[in-house]
């Protein structure tokens, strides 16, 4: 079987992305997912491996958002031909870095002296920096609506706001491509959103139940102070 036919293969093996999001229990575990990414040829499995590390959820909260080193995004980008995937890390890059930017100056500080990320907006940030958006509005919509988030101290609206962008991004790059490598490197991408996506529900439904249960203790104690009466 030629690559071609192996990687036709792999992708119409995985069930859509967009069952991620709505199906009640995963339709694909990661362990599920890694077997079927060992059909991919050593040099692709090695790629995909850097790209994922450098753009996983995991390896960059989303509360403790800092500036992208550039010696790993120059290793991602080291040899990668794909115009899609590097453009997909160029945009994963400035979000983070706009949106480590609205941290910074959220605290009062200033713009980072020197190349303190390797997006290529550092420089219109800091000659913007007393902008609310950085005069990005237009190049970013989705800037507003985090600088928004941010300002109303919604750490878990804005992380959703952020997967949400991302994962139209992917949606955008994916029209484009179908059973190559580049849709089972997207494809991982959405898959890594939707993993992220599920630890946020998780806590943000442990947020509403103590919501509930201060809510019915309150209502006791004064029920309690009433009967006390």
């Amino acid at each position: 079987m030629s690559d071609r036919d192996a990687y036709i293969a792999l992708v119409t093996s995985l069930p859509r992305p967009e069952r991620l999001f709505f199906a009640k229990q995963p339709p694909l575990s990661r362990l599920r997912l890694d077997r079927r990414l060992s059909d991919l040829t050593p040099d692709d499995r090695e790629t995909l491996r850097r790209i994922e590390h450098l753009l996983s959820w995991s390896s960059y909260g989303m509360e403790d958002d800092a500036a992208v080193s550039a010696a790993r995004v120059e290793a991602a980008l080291d040899g990668l031909e794909s115009t899609t995937l590097r453009a997909i890390i160029e945009e994963r890059v400035d979000l983070r870095t706009v949106v480590a930017a609205l941290r910074m100056r959220a605290k009062g500080e200033g713009p980072p002296p020197g190349k303190w990320s390797a997006s290529r907006l550092t420089r219109h940030l800091a000659e913007n920096w007393n902008d609310p958006v950085f005069r990005l509005d237009r190049r970013l919509p989705w800037l507003p609506q985090a600088a928004k988030l941010l300002e109303d101290r919604d750490p878990l609206g804005l992380e959703r706001h952020m997967l949400d962008v991302t994962f139209r991004q992917l949606q955008r790059h994916g029209a484009r491509h179908f059973f190559d490598f580049e849709a089972v490197v997207i494809y991982v991408l959405k898959w890594n959103i939707f993993e992220r996506w599920s630890r946020s529900d998780a806590r943000a439904a442990a947020r509403r139940f103590e919501a509930l249960a201060d809510e019915a203790l309150a209502s006791f104690d004064e029920e309690d102070l009433r009967g006390a009466a």
